[in-house]
């Protein structure tokens, strides 16, 4: 998979949780920002950034190449990515 994946997450977020876990299972790498973890300008910075990709401002955002896919949504994943079903 050559399109940079990166996931916008919370920390505490069971979704978020599931996403990093189905990436790291599908052994895709990616970047991953908690965003709760962040303080700040780097903080307000990277808010501002996610509500560009997602004004809902609700997590996890996954950003894959131009595709932005919020929520762990596997099939929309798997699509993404160009994997194929288990």
């Amino acid at each position: 998979m050559s399109d940079q994946v990166k996931v916008y997450a919370l920390s505490t977020c069971i979704h978020c949780r599931n996403t990093k876990e189905f990436l790291k299972k599908c052994g895709v790498e990616y970047d991953c920002v908690d965003v709760d973890t962040l303080t700040g300008e780097e903080r307000d910075r990277i808010v501002e950034e996610v509500r560009r990709l997602n004004p809902e401002l609700t997590f996890p955002t996954v950003v894959i190449g131009d595709r932005i896919i919020v929520g762990f949504k596997e099939k929309e994943l798997r699509e993404a990515l160009g994997l194929d079903e288990d």
